[in-house]
């Protein structure tokens, strides 16, 4: 789903008409609907964070990075998530420091539950 649909969806969801949400974020109807309608494909940062307050969403989920709208997504862990997949992928061909990484990493994930 894009930002656009989703920003309509959340407002929607409250029951809000476009105009309503466009003056709680100070913005013209008319530019609300170009958001909406995806016409306006760059939306300032400080916008997004006006429409996160209002709407009750994080930005993360707003610009679709994460389908919960409660959930943060955090760039290290995405980092890490990346390296992880690497590693699991390239694991027959990896030195064995990176190997004995991977297996520290699951010792820890076991442990943890």
């Amino acid at each position: 789903m894009d930002v656009g649909k989703r920003i309509r969806q959340l407002r929607e969801n409250k029951g809000w008409e476009q105009l309503e949400l466009a003056k709680k974020i100070n913005i013209s109807q008319s530019k609300m609907n170009k958001i909406e309608t995806g016409f306006q494909k760059r939306i300032e940062p400080e916008l997004l964070v006006d429409l996160s307050n209002v709407l009750g969403a994080t930005v993360d989920y707003i610009v679709g990075n994460t389908d919960n709208p409660d959930e943060v997504v955090d760039p290290e862990f995405e980092d890490f998530i990346q390296n992880v997949r690497r590693w699991y992928k390239e694991a027959p061909k990896d030195r064995e420091e990176d190997l004995q990484r991977l297996k520290r990493i699951f010792e820890a994930y076991k442990n943890d539950e």
